[in-house]
């Protein structure tokens, strides 16, 4: 269900590395526990991110939720798309929905990241509690 290629955080973000530059997104089960999102608020190009800080809300009918940056770096992109048409992070959370880019700062820090397996056991254990 999640890209085996991407990396993953407790908070439910997810991260796909490509050279320096990561995407940044909610997962699918984040998105479904949020229900129809209404709005997202994300940083402007410039911005630096540090790992597992707040970068932004999305909020959904049912909530207003933080997301957290996976690693340090500047924010090199935004998905403009998510301003007008919010519902794309529950229509495509793993592709179209994505949030922001950054330029990575220290490659290292994805090694903190979930794989997709280990953050697929974290959503059973968590759904189990």
């Amino acid at each position: 269900m999640y890209p085996s290629e991407f990396r993953y955080t407790k908070e439910h973000e997810w991260v796909s590395i490509d050279g320096d530059t990561a995407t940044i997104g909610i997962t699918d089960h984040a998105q479904d526990q949020l229900g129809d999102v209404v709005f997202v608020e994300l940083p402007q190009v410039g911005v630096r991110t540090q790992a597992m800080q707040s970068f932004g809300t999305v909020e959904s009918v049912k909530a207003v939720s933080d997301i957290y940056a996976p690693l340090t770096g500047q924010v090199a992109a935004i998905n403009e798309t998510l301003v007008d048409t919010p519902e794309k992070l529950n229509e495509s959370p793993h592709a179209d929905g994505w949030l922001i880019k950054i330029k990575i700062e220290d490659k290292s820090q994805v090694e903190n990241l979930m794989t997709a397996e280990a953050y697929q056991a974290y959503v059973d254990a968590e759904k189990e509690s």
